[in-house]
This record gives structure tokens, C-alpha cells and sequence, in this order.
């Protein structure tokens, strides 16, 4: 019984945090103008005049190197922890982060060698 009685202050917050989801969404809909014109379903890109159709489609490119960006941009993150606590991990942490960056390194070179990092071919 005393376990779960810990447990009922997590229980309360996701009650009041989804209460608050759908009283906001609930409001927005009632309060929220409704009228729909043809100016405001148009497109609206920062103030810039819509050009061609958005359905235009993009090169594999592109998104193959912002998930390449993404992908090594996670990974660097994961140095904070050994940075913060290198002394205490001793030898042990010092070939676990070795390790880590030989397979980020040979991540990275198998990205080159693909050609997964040239703009332009």
C-alpha cells in the first residue's frame, strides 16, 4: 500500500497535464475563428509569394545529410558523461570512449567513402 501511495503525486500531474491538453484544444475550437476564406487557406511562407507547386519533389540528398548531420550530432552528446565524470571511470571509461570514437570514426569514413557527405556528384 505505501508504494503505490508514492506514486499518486505522478498520478495527479498526468491527470492535470492531459485535463489541460483537451481544455486547450476544446477552447481553441469553440473560441478559435471559423471562417475559412481562400486567403487563409493559402499557403504563407514567411512572407515570401508561394512559387510552382509545393509538391515539387526534393533530392534524396538532402535529407540524406541532415539524417547524417542529425545522426553525428546525437553522438557528440554522448562525450558529456565521460567528460563529467572521467576520473572516476578511470581505465575502464578511457577504452569504452576509445572505442566509441573508433566506431564513430569508422562511421564517418564509411560515410565518405559512399559518398553520403558530397553535395554535389
Amino acid at each position: 500500500m505505501e508504494t503505490s501511495y508514492n506514486y499518486l503525486p505522478i498520478l495527479i500531474l498526468f491527470i492535470c497535464a492531459f485535463a489541460f491538453v483537451v481544455i486547450t484544444i476544446v477552447a481553441t475550437h469553440l473560441l478559435g475563428p471559423s471562417r475559412k476564406t481562400d486567403e487563409k487557406l493559402e499557403n504563407f511562407e514567411s512572407g515570401i509569394e508561394k512559387q510552382g507547386n509545393a509538391r515539387q519533389p526534393f533530392a534524396i540528398k538532402y535529407f540524406l545529410v541532415a539524417i547524417l548531420f542529425v545522426l553525428f550530432d546525437v553522438e557528440v552528446i554522448f562525450f558529456y558523461p565521460y567528460a563529467a565524470n572521467f576520473k572516476e571511470l578511470g581505465w575502464e571509461g578511457f577504452a569504452a570512449v576509445v572505442t566509441f570514437v573508433g566506431l564513430f570514426f569508422l562511421m564517418y569514413a564509411y560515410a565518405r567513402k559512399k559518398g553520403a557527405l558530397n553535395w554535389e556528384k
